[in-house]
């Protein structure tokens, strides 16, 4: 194997790794935000899963202030 191709195996690794993580936290998140505030509704789902991961993590700190959904569309607005 050349060097090159090492490098990219190696980039390809590491991003498929980011990618994993990511997805794990929206499903992490998710799960604490129905626990929280009941079940969401589909356009809260998928304005989650367009989360950066820094704002991801910054909801996952928000999250535990919330006591209704409206504390999480106040979130995104």
């Amino acid at each position: 194997m050349s060097l090159v191709g090492l490098e990219q195996g190696i980039e390809q690794g590491l991003e498929r790794g980011r990618q994993e993580g990511r997805q794990s936290e929206i499903r992490l998140i998710l799960r604490q935000l129905t626990r929280r505030v009941g079940t969401l509704p589909t356009p809260i789902q998928q304005q989650v899963e367009q989360l950066s991961l820094v704002e991801l993590e910054t909801l996952g700190e928000d999250l535990l202030d919330f006591a209704h959904l409206s504390s999480l569309e106040q979130w995104f607005a």
